[in-house]
């Protein structure tokens, strides 16, 4: 992906069935359970650089020594300082329950206190908490009242900790995790998938209702193991695809202290809306089953994109924006290569775009700053033929459009091709994400501006009726009862239109090379990604009501220039 974006967290859950002398004596290590959940972490970095976590328990501490420790960071390189703590702590051989988190920043300072494990100290160990998730929820002001409402002073807004102290809440008179999830959550509109202990070593994982974030859980009679992705606890305990399931959603994974575990009913289960972006670009590719979508999403472009081209075969030369967008070109590839054999005519490949991951600048001036910002990416010279080649980039997805406008299409103007095609993986972001993009604002995505720009166009021609521009039509559907307000002023317009537009908008001033943009349907997305069905970025069709009023609140702040956050 082109832009920067903040996305969905990581976390890691390790629950060990043995005692300390099976694990040294099996594998030869007396930190079994620490060099684990290392892996657990390192194998999911690409979910968090902005602070990291872990937490250690001890089952049956003695009073007066603590039962359990909680390591974090926020250092330059927070996953490899966390790691480094982990190594160096001073290892105890109850240590049995093990957490870790890797953070995202999407709302909040990079700031210790807002790093996980978040812990709630109570005077028993059944009612201290100990807490980590991957999450975002609408209503976090409601669950603030809440909270103040219980009889409580809230010392604190962030999501996570107002997580904690309610769950924590009502852990009291003796209930079953289960229960306290239950009357804690029910009230929560968003997305997450929490893991946590009691200091009394009973321990927990649970996926939202909708399984909008991802979760996965692997056991033995060794071990139970939670985390994000399926692919790090296949490293981190060499096990196969099928050994690794995904967490049911609404259901509780509990792990008693005793280290029974069993699935729980406890939130209602709702419509299965699991977040496709995770497949777009969010988790790792060497996932068998994402690997293998993001190949399709590629070969499904193929012939979009080769109309776009409007050139021979052999005068086409296929590349990529490095590095996500790297198997959905595999796909892609794949495909053009057989086409080529079918016909007799060679493919042209190759790597054009190289990002320049170390780029750094501390330059004053704005304008030399903006004449370095085009050259975060290099290019590599004699692969397209000047004047004669259409070149095409795939692109994972296109969201707001700067990297793309000011570095990427005038490093590759350059080259002198022909024609300039970019291929977005994904359909066009047309509406803001409340559960796992950091993207509430409309005005930054490249859809949306597009957008408001050919409703201008339509009502210089009097074509809006007696709304006499973009904002008017807008704030009138903003004040109607539909549930999506923009879904109708978005099918005023043809895919066709909508996408030239953003091509316009793409492109800067004294380029060269004509430019079109290619996007994947909405269809196709579905066809190669059936088992994740959350497109709301996409279609505005949101899992939850708290995303028809994040969308609401966010037309509203656009009408009225304000940038604040919708959630």
């Amino acid at each position: 992906m082109s832009d920067d974006l903040k996305h969905e967290c990581g976390v890691a859950l390790l629950r060990l069935r043995k005692g300390a002398s099976f694990y040294r004596d099996k594998y030869g290590t007396s930190d079994f359970g620490g060099v684990k959940l290392s892996l657990l972490l390192e194998k999911q970095h690409n979910r968090g650089q902005d602070g990291a976590g872990a937490a250690m328990l001890r089952l049956q501490p003695e009073p007066g020594t603590p039962p359990y420790r909680v390591l974090k960071s926020v250092a330059a390189q927070p996953l490899t300082d966390l790691l480094g703590q982990i190594a160096k702590r001073a290892t105890t051989p109850d240590e049995t329950v093990f957490l870790g988190h890797l953070r995202y920043a999407t709302f909040g300072r990079q700031d210790l206190n807002f790093c996980h494990p978040f812990v709630h100290v109570a005077s028993t160990l059944e009612r201290t908490l100990l807490l980590a998730g991957n999450f975002n929820l609408t209503n976090t002001h409601e669950l603030f009242e809440e909270y103040r409402g219980l009889g409580f002073f809230p010392s604190c807004k962030a999501d996570g900790y107002l997580m904690t102290e309610l769950i924590a809440h009502n852990l009291k008179h003796g209930k079953p995790i289960e229960t306290a999830l239950k009357e804690a959550l029910t009230g929560a509109d968003g997305a997450f998938t929490l893991i946590g202990s009691t200091a009394a070593g009973t321990s927990f994982a649970i996926r939202d209702p909708h399984g909008i974030r991802p979760g996965f859980y692997y056991m033995t009679d060794e071990v139970v193991v939670v985390a994000s992705e399926r692919p790090a606890i296949q490293a981190a305990f060499d096990c196969s695809f099928d050994d690794v399931k995904p967490l049911p959603p609404g259901k509780v994974l509990v792990i008693e202290s005793d280290g029974t575990a069993e699935f729980r009913d406890c939130l209602a289960l709702a419509e299965h809306r699991a977040c496709v972006f995770e497949r777009i670009y969010f988790s790792r590719a060497n996932d068998a089953m994402i690997h293998h979508e993001r190949k399709a999403l590629g070969a499904a472009l193929a012939d979009q994109i080769v109309e776009a081209a409007d050139a021979d075969l052999e005068d086409i030369f296929f590349s990529y924006i490095p590095n996500s967008a790297q198997v959905s070109f595999h796909g892609l590839l794949e495909h053009m290569i057989s086409e080529g054999v079918k016909c007799g005519k060679s493919i042209r490949f190759g790597q054009v775009a190289i990002k320049d991951a170390k780029f750094r600048t501390f330059i004053a001036d704005a304008s030399a700053r903006r004449e370095f910002y085009k050259h975060v990416y290099d290019v590599t010279y004699g692969l397209v033929r000047e004047g004669k080649d259409s070149l095409v980039v795939l692109d994972d997805s296109i969201v707001r459009g700067n990297t793309m406008k000011n570095a990427i299409l005038p490093m590759l103007d350059r080259l002198g091709p022909r024609k300039i095609v970019v291929a977005s993986s994904a359909p066009p972001i047309r509406y803001p994400d409340c559960y796992g993009i950091d993207m509430s604002t409309l005005g930054e995505l490249v859809a949306f501006r597009a957008l408001v720009n050919l409703l201008n166009e339509a009502a210089a021609k009097g074509e809006l009726g007696p709304c006499r521009s973009a904002d008017e039509l807008l704030r009138k559907a903003l004040m109607s009862d539909e549930r999506d307000p923009l879904k109708k002023i978005y099918a005023m317009f043809t895919e066709e239109q909508h996408n030239a537009e953003i091509a316009r908008l793409l492109v800067p001033s004294g380029l060269r090379a004509k430019v079109e943009v290619v996007y994947q349907t909405v269809d196709n997305l579905h066809r190669c990604c059936p088992l994740n069905t959350g497109d709301w970025y996409f279609t505005g069709e949101y899992p939850t009501e708290g995303g028809y009023k994040v969308l609401r609140k966010a037309l509203l702040n656009y009408l009225e220039k304000r940038s604040d956050r919708s959630y």
